[in-house]
């Protein structure tokens, strides 16, 4: 009955706009108090610090301060030019441009809104020009932003597989492949709106043009093969990688495209660390939130019901899905993994879905969340960074949400797309 209370009370504090800590930290707070009040309350801070202090979480900082690095240099604009060069020339070539753009910079990001705040600027006023709706064009640019949060590095996957012990490579592989597939989809809805307002297309480059965009591009491309050829290759584990993808960004932005200098990046330094502080205080009170429910069996209590209504994987994947997607509209991802994962993962498991599977449908529910109303992040990235009302974004948005529920249903569905390829490699 108490852990109904305390669901009930994290929910009413999250309807009244409190901050994540303490939807997270009050809840467990009282749950020690009203439970375990013989449990010495030295407990709590060792579950704070101790939950954080994981060799694994050592990547995100590293990624977080690269991903910024390249957002503030040029990283972005000589990827969208290389796109560009190749496929922008072709019916709705300049919306392709615009999601393989958002798919390379993912691949060397790792972040959905930086991805959004760098592109957003350079792609937007394109799509104008060759005729797409302003609607349209927004909800493309928030929405394939998403991929950088399949198509690896990926912070979410380094957070999901913190909390479950699965394999950040394996999560690596099969978002690259699931990663794709969205991205994929996105251009088929590009395409039918190219037919459908007779959208222009952009002049075709000259050979010598297009092979001094892909020059131009190369050692931004060179980022994403740095850092997966060395985790496959067993150079270097996940976390090593995202040191060399700081130590490569800045070569590149510092000494190659010399976009950055000193004074630049203690700023930037300083903004990543702000960024880290934020997730790695929600991951802190998430580890002892997960604590308690642990202890008070809440994976079980959640097992039996699976049972009792004689779910099998398919009808449990439904319900995760509408659980997710319902809370991807109010709340943060990683507040979403902190809360929903510790208990869904070990039904999961006992269910026999495979962990990498289940961590991409849990990733592209996140994605799906970064896009949907009220408080999906990249909307209001997008309106900010394009100086834009956040109701046009919103407005723009309805048909890239159901391209991404049919690639849900999909990848739900037909478990190998994300398991084959880290299967093959691992």
């Amino acid at each position: 009955m108490l852990i109904v209370v305390f669901c009930i009370l994290a929910f009413a504090m999250l309807a009244l706009g409190f901050e994540m800590l303490l939807v997270m930290g009050v809840p467990a707070l009282l749950a020690k108090a009203a439970y375990y009040a013989a449990m010495p309350d030295v407990i709590i801070p060792q579950k704070i610090m101790g939950g954080v202090n994981v060799g694994t979480l050592l990547s995100i900082p590293f990624f977080i301060f690269a991903a910024e690095l390249m957002a503030h240099g040029v990283i972005a604009q000589r990827l969208t030019a290389m796109v560009r060069a190749l496929v922008g020339h072709y019916p709705g070539g300049i919306g392709h441009t615009t999601v393989g753009s958002c798919m390379a910079f993912g691949a060397v990001c790792g972040s959905a809104p930086a991805t959004v705040a760098a592109l957003g600027r350079l792609c937007y006023p394109e799509l104008q020009r060759a005729g797409y709706s302003e609607k349209f064009s927004l909800g493309l640019i928030a929405s394939s932003a998403e991929c950088a949060l399949l198509i690896p590095p990926s912070i979410t996957m380094i957070i999901y597989g913190w909390i479950t012990g699965t394999s950040i490579a394996a999560l690596f592989a099969g978002g690259l492949v699931v990663g794709i597939v969205l991205g994929l989809a996105f251009m088929v809805l590009v395409q039918w709106e190219t037919w459908r307002v007779g959208a222009r297309r952009a002049e075709k480059p000259k050979p010598g043009e297009r092979l001094a965009a892909i020059s131009a591009g190369a050692w931004a491309l060179g980022l994403p093969l740095v850092i997966l050829g060395g985790i496959y290759s067993g150079t270097f584990t996940a976390t090593e990688a995202a040191a060399v993808a700081v130590v490569y960004a800045m070569f590149v932005e510092m000494v190659v495209y010399r976009a950055i200098g000193l004074r630049q990046l203690v700023a930037i330094a300083e903004s990543s660390a702000v960024a880290v502080s934020t997730i790695f205080i929600l991951l802190a009170m998430g580890a002892l939130l997960s604590h308690f429910v642990i202890l008070a069996n809440l994976p079980r209590i959640v097992l039996d019901f699976v049972r009792e209504m004689n779910m099998n994987w398919v009808m449990f994947l439904l319900f995760v899905n509408v659980l997710l997607f319902i809370a991807g509209m109010f709340i943060d991802p990683n507040s979403i993994l902190l809360l929903f994962v510790p208990t869904l993962y070990p039904v999961a498991t006992a269910l026999g879905i495979d962990p990498v599977h289940f961590g991409l449908l849990v990733t592209l529910n996140i994605c799906i969340g970064m896009i949907t109303p009220p408080f999906g992040l990249d909307l209001f990235v997008a309106a900010g960074t394009l100086n834009r009302p956040v109701e046009n974004v919103i407005a723009g948005i309805g048909r890239f949400v159901l391209v991404n529920i049919a690639v849900l249903v999909l990848i739900s569905y037909v478990p190998s797309i994300s398991t084959a390829l880290p299967k093959l490699l691992l």
